[in-house]
């Protein structure tokens, strides 16, 4: 198998609108977390305590998602650097490994995300019960 040095700066796109989206995901529940925090101190409400807590899980996942993300980009760009120095097989490796670490980070974004629409769920299920 040959790999080219263009393969692994396709990936550069698809790396950088996802850990942008990551980040708008993280800011939003920021935000959430702080107006909630501000609530709870003000109604000690036990279910806002639950809601903070499903928040704080997915700010970790996240943190997770961020983290492979940012692995899968720094791994492309070591594979230019290992096939710029002539070395292919190693090359075809460290990508092998690369989208991997875009696949785990994609992992974990569907299970954010599935943790998110079982909130939300919970969330109406007083309005769909009629």
């Amino acid at each position: 198998m040959k790999l080219s040095i263009e393969t692994p700066a396709l990936l550069f796109s698809a790396c950088s609108l996802i850990l942008l989206a990551y980040t708008n995901r993280f800011l939003t529940i920021a935000q959430l977390i702080r107006g909630l925090k501000k609530t709870y101190q003000e109604k000690e409400n036990k279910s806002i305590l639950l809601e903070i807590k499903n928040l704080n899980l997915r700010l970790t996942l996240i943190r997770y998602m961020q983290l492979f993300g940012v692995l899968c980009l720094f791994l492309s760009v070591f594979t230019m650097l290992i096939l710029f120095l002539e070395h292919p097989e190693v090359g075809i490796y460290i990508f092998g490994a690369s989208l991997l670490s875009l696949l785990i980070s994609l992992g974990i974004s569907f299970w954010e995300i599935s943790i998110s629409v079982n909130a939300l769920r919970l969330h109406l299920s007083d309005l769909l019960d009629d």
